[in-house]
């Protein structure tokens, strides 16, 4: 018998059978990111993501769609398996799921959320996965950063000492 957490690990298809047969609590909040090294700003921005809804689905983007975003070429560090079952260990999480494409905007026209959440360096405005959410009438709000953290400074100072 394998961890709990792992049972929130989930196929896009069987989230989107579960949302079909309504068996998940609204509103449904939506987040994404690669969440290679968690740290303290990705457990706090998680946490009030989920406080802006019922339920909370994280989608993670694939190995080969981390290479794509030109974030370096050792990321992800961490293989997206392991990112899965970091990231569903969370309280504040209750499905994890992952996209291989660029943006997750395909994925959130199949799971239509409530909510979409990005961080407080993102303009809202100026995303097309805003304009998606609010087509159907739920809301896109970016989350104010608390805790100044990153993965990208964390492994400059692993590498540096």
């Amino acid at each position: 018998m394998g961890p709990r957490f792992e049972q929130k690990i989930i196929t896009a298809t069987a989230l989107v059978n579960q949302l079909e047969q309504q068996t998940i609590p609204r509103p449904l909040v939506f987040t994404n990111g690669v969440f290679d090294i968690l740290h303290r700003g990705h457990v706090s921005y998680l946490d009030a993501a989920a406080q802006q809804g019922a339920a909370m689905v994280v989608a993670l983007n694939t190995d080969a769609s981390v290479r794509q975003l030109g974030k370096g070429a050792n990321r992800p560090l961490n293989p997206l398996a392991d990112r899965l079952a970091v990231i569903a260990a969370l309280e504040s999480v209750q499905w994890v799921t992952s996209f291989d494409e660029p943006t997750p905007e395909a994925l959130i026209a199949q799971l239509r959320p409530d909510v979409l959440i990005k961080g407080g360096d993102y303009d809202m405005q100026q995303l097309p996965e805003t304009r998606l959410v609010e087509s159907w009438g739920g809301r896109a709000l970016a989350i104010p950063i608390a805790h100044q953290r990153s993965t990208t400074a964390l492994i400059q100072k692993i590498l540096a000492s």
